[in-house]
């Protein structure tokens, strides 16, 4: 390729540019960054529209300002040009001259990969890989239906597990990887969920705080070894959602913020431009090429490296411009009202993109108010996402059992209140990293009472959410009862479970996944109301609950739930049919640390009227316990 050749060439044809100045480009990444050509040399391209020039630093110009200019395409903002002496490895930067004499040196917004922090320099990089999950990709469409089981992990990478010989050391994508396996395979999982794993400067945001939207952070290893770790996941039958953050990013010199010596990808009025919880900026999701720049992003995740779905951060912060604002700090929008209806279009855009190119994946939304229709297709109104994180379960479910038992019966309502809204959205149900932090404390330090009585509640609050309908979210940790609040800086305290009671604990978190996944009435109508059935929500002053599971075949569950440590025998719950009813799951059982009452595997069905149905069980109910008791196939049993 000749010089004149490499001047005039680029990687943005007419459509592109069109496309990103709309607002509807999808894959940005294929233009805009930079690419590596086969007879050496790389392209870089870059979007800074009210820059007077744009040169690329870097290691093969000895960080010359002056040395390699690039090039403004048109109208469109974008600067482009090649560099002959780069290549696969280089770290780089953007140097910026702005209006009024601004200049800096800006991290690339395209990189696919960056310098370990503290460091920031973007690399050149080629993300070429090998793919070995062919049949997990056919496949997954299944795995992620509203009627299929969907039993989350949540992981924050850094803390999980670090090297036992240097707890300092962080354990890299490919280290981890078998042993994550191996764990959520032990302990029935559908999922793994990555809190963000996109780069960012400040590793105590765990993520949250990003300025490299479409490089994996390089604390953990190469582009290739993010890829392996999903490839690894997938062989062994395990889907990967990332959390992903459009809703601000931070103000890092090197970052977004001010990129061009303007407010380009955040709005200039801190009224709408900065979020007063995160000190950081809020996109413009009003302008054309920022929602290029976040679909692209999103997309990019789910092409490049196979995920199975994404979780978006803060969706309520996006759809309020009041949100977390006093009066007179917020700017209503063109109606005077104060929803965000740019953030607005652009989530119904992201979801309508999202699943038109990738039918098979997750969008989950964590939105914390009654926003509505959430779930629901855009056609209709919705958001178009395809899960919503039920916050208000999560907050009144944990406020219930943190309380102690004996005044329980006051605030019966929190625990039965969900029924109200249950199926308004497809729901999965959190107990999220945001639970264990912040002087939170771990779930286990937030139930009440003596050692034992701490353990049986979180057994119980384990099994209530397995039991209830929607999809299961579990922060590491949970599963074992960790004793001590989450902290990013250390590995979890995998040595209790040489404890008996947290070992316990972990025994009861597998089968309760494995009855979810195997048996169709706890999984299989978990977003319809015909799913669901209460037998008694009136019993406050006992601190009882009992309601019903039911399946697409005609399967049913009872589940019974005694929120108190008093033993009840013969306690007579109505059912639809007779038979025996076998007892499938119990949280006192002594394998997982409990006192061994229960129902001793069966209990057959007595021709006796109990609320309002023909038959009845006189049942156990164990201290502080949940039993779950499946009734015989329709075909086996006297049907009312």
């Amino acid at each position: 390729m000749t010089r004149q050749d490499l001047e005039t060439m680029s990687l943005l044809g007419e459509q592109d540019l069109y496309l990103f100045n709309e607002g509807s480009h999808l894959r940005l990444w294929d233009h805009l960054g930079a690419h590596p050509l086969d007879g050496g040399g790389v392209v870089f391209g870059v979007w800074a529209p009210s820059a007077e020039r744009v040169t690329v630093i870097g290691d093969f110009n000895g960080w010359d300002r002056e040395a390699d200019p690039l090039t403004v395409r048109g109208s469109s903002g974008i600067w482009e040009g090649v560099v002959p002496s780069a290549s696969v490895g280089d770290v780089y930067k953007f140097h910026i001259v702005g209006p009024n004499g601004y200049r800096v040196d800006k991290a690339d917004p395209l990189a696919v990969r960056a310098e370990v922090a503290p460091k920031t320099g973007s690399i050149i990089w080629d993300l070429s890989y090998e793919w070995g999950d062919r049949e997990w990709m056919a496949s997954r469409g299944a795995r992620h239906t509203a009627d299929a089981p969907i039993s989350v992990y949540e992981v924050h990478l850094g803390s999980w597990r670090r090297d036992p010989s240097d707890p300092s050391r962080l354990l890299s994508y490919r280290e981890v990887a078998p042993m994550l396996a191996d764990h959520a395979l032990a302990l029935g999982y559908t999922h793994v969920e990555l809190l963000p794993i996109m780069e960012h400067p400040f590793y105590g945001s765990w993520g949250y705080q990003t300025t490299g939207y479409f490089a994996a952070s390089s604390r953990y290893g190469s582009p290739q070894d993010l890829m392996w770790l999903v490839d690894h996941l997938h062989q062994r039958g395990i889907g990967v959602i990332l959390d992903w953050v459009p809703s601000h990013f931070p103000s890092d010199e090197h970052g977004l913020a001010y990129f061009d010596g303007t407010h380009l990808f955040e709005h200039a009025d801190p009224r709408e431009g900065f979020h007063p919880d995160w000190n950081s900026y809020i996109f413009n999701y009003g302008r054309h090429e920022v929602r290029s720049f976040l679909l692209s992003s999103a997309m990019f995740w789910l092409d490049q490296y196979h995920v199975d779905g994404i979780r978006v951060d803060a969706v309520a912060s996006m759809l309020y411009r009041d949100y977390s604002r006093k009066e007179g700090e917020w700017i209503p929008n063109r109606f005077g009202g104060r929803e965000n209806l740019e953030a607005i279009d652009l989530l119904r855009r992201l979801n309508e993109d999202v699943y038109g190119a990738f039918p098979d994946v997750l969008t989950v939304a964590e939105e914390s108010t009654a926003w509505p229709m959430v779930s629901r297709p855009t056609y209709v109104g919705g958001l178009g996402f395809g899960f919503k994180w039920d916050m208000g379960w999560m907050h009144d479910t944990l406020e219930y059992l943190s309380r102690e038992p004996v005044y329980r019966r006051f605030h019966h309502g929190e625990i039965t209140f969900r029924a109200v809204y249950a199926f308004d959205e497809n729901f999965m149900l959190p107990l999220s990293h945001d639970e264990v932090v912040h002087g939170k404390g771990s779930l286990l330090a937030r139930m009440p009472g003596d050692d034992w009585q701490r353990f049986a509640n979180l057994r119980l609050l384990l099994g209530y959410m397995a039991a209830s309908p929607g999809k299961k979210l579990l922060f590491m940790g949970g599963e074992f009862g960790h004793g001590r609040e989450w902290n990013h800086d250390k590995s979890l305290d995998w040595h209790l479970l040489d404890s008996p009671l947290h070992a316990g604990v972990c025994r009861w978190v597998g089968d309760l996944n494995r009855v979810y996944r195997s048996v169709g009435a706890m999984h299989e109508l978990d977003c319809d109301p015909a799913g669901f059935d209460w037998i008694d929500l009136h019993d406050a002053e006992n601190s009882v609950l009992a309601f019903l599971r039911r399946g697409q075949e005609g399967d049913t569950v009872l589940v019974a739930i005694n929120f108190t440590p008093i033993p009840r025998e013969g306690y007579r719950l109505g059912v639809p049919s007779g038979g025996t009813w076998l007892e499938i799951a119990n949280s006192d059982a002594a394998d997982y640390g409990g006192s061994g009452v229960g129902n001793l595997g069966a209990v057959d069905a007595e021709e006796l009227t109990s609320h309002g149905r023909p038959w009845s069980l006189p049942l156990t109910l164990p201290p502080l316990g949940i039993v779950m008791l499946k009734a015989p196939p329709p075909d086996s049993s006297t049907d009312a």
